[in-house]
């Protein structure tokens, strides 16, 4: 299972609690490319790290292989398409999504350019490009009912990939 999206649309939150419920592992790929320090350079424009693409594919290629696995990332063009059985795209409102950002320090370019990714529905595309399109769902995630709603949903789709699968 695979969650991408706009940073601040819940991907985190969702992440977690589903690999709680579902008994799976979770890996945030942002967290375990600082842990295991897998940059390649830093971005002065953005303020940021750099990941190094190959070294994170490197690093979680055993971990996929035996699958039951939840990755949060924002992009996805990098990780092979064999990972996943299912991608789930987080989708945010703007006014909603600027505040979240806001909140997290996010100012200038770097808040900008995030709305504007969320509005161009770039990693949904993106993600779209990168896998077969019928594993790719948006999901909306703006309340704490979207979170209930989709926590459900998934954990239905799981139920019924395992019953099929196993």
């Amino acid at each position: 299972v695979w969650s991408p999206g706009t940073p601040g649309v819940g991907k985190t939150t969702l992440g977690k609690e589903l690999a709680s419920r579902a008994g799976l592992s979770y890996v945030n790929v942002g967290e375990l490319a600082k842990e295991g320090q897998l940059y390649e350079g830093f971005d002065e424009e953005y303020e940021c790290p750099i990941l190094d693409e190959d070294r994170v594919v490197d690093e979680l290629e055993a971990r996929m292989g035996q699958g039951g696995v939840i990755v949060d990332y924002h992009g996805c063009d990098f990780f092979p398409e064999r990972w996943f059985h299912i991608v789930f795209v987080l989708r945010t409102d703007n006014s909603c999504l600027y505040d979240r950002l806001h909140s997290r320090g996010y100012s200038g370019k770097k808040l900008q350019d995030n709305i504007q990714c969320e509005i161009f529905q770039t990693l949904y595309e993106e993600a779209v490009l990168s896998y077969r399109k019928e594993i790719v769902h948006q999901l909306p995630s703006n309340t704490p009912e979207d979170l209930e709603r989709n926590l459900d949903q998934i954990m239905q789709w799981i139920e019924q990939w395992m019953k099929d699968n196993n």
